[in-house]
């Protein structure tokens, strides 16, 4: 695509040739990419929603992949954790992941990766701001969702949601959001090295 448009290619389409079989392949890639973070848990004993690397995986999935097959990304994570694989936080599975209290922050997976991909594809993720910027985007939106569904879920006020399924966890998304827009940069510059070269 040329460089003039709105689009640009994202890092997996520099760092994989275009074949028939990419999409597939990188598409299941990053839901169990996804899957391996979030066997990274924290429980936390005031709340329902425990500590996880899935936020970290959300946001590199949907930047390395972009908006169509990042978001294809999750939307298979969710569906093989449903379907009975030990995908979701600390090897959970099955349907009752996506009723329970965790509902909202799963579901706003699929969307969260297609707007850091969107924002990706308009070259975001290349400086370290712009990056952080878009990652907090794709964190925002899960947090949106989840705190939602988590009153909904338990019954109690967005307020208690708020203090439970956010507040917590602002800390520790700003330290994964960081990372993400380091590494991405980074990455960027090695393999612009590496293809010129």
């Amino acid at each position: 695509m040329a460089t003039g448009t709105l689009t640009a290619p994202v890092l997996i389409d520099r760092i994989v040739p275009a074949a028939r079989w990419r999409d597939a392949a990188v598409v299941l890639g990053g839901a169990l990419f996804v899957a391996l973070l979030a066997q990274v848990q924290i429980p936390l004993g005031f709340t329902p929603v425990p500590i996880t690397g899935q936020t970290l995986g959300v946001a590199l999935t949907g930047a390395a992949l972009g908006a169509r097959r990042g978001s294809l990304s999750l939307a298979l994570y969710l569906l093989l954790g449903a379907a009975g694989l030990p995908f979701y936080a600390g090897g959970e599975a099955g349907v009752a992941n996506l009723l329970g209290p965790t509902a909202g922050y799963l579901v706003a997976f699929v969307p969260a990766a297609w707007i850091v991909g969107r924002l990706a594809e308009r070259r975001a993720d290349r400086r370290p701001w712009t990056a952080f910027l878009a990652f907090q985007v794709g964190s925002l939106v899960v947090f949106a969702l989840g705190v939602t569904g988590l009153a909904i879920a338990t019954g109690r006020p967005l307020g208690w949601a708020l203090e439970h399924g956010w507040l917590p966890f602002v800390p520790g998304d700003l330290l994964k959001t960081a990372l993400a827009a380091g590494l991405f940069p980074s990455a960027w510059r090695l393999v612009e090295r590496f293809t010129r070269a």
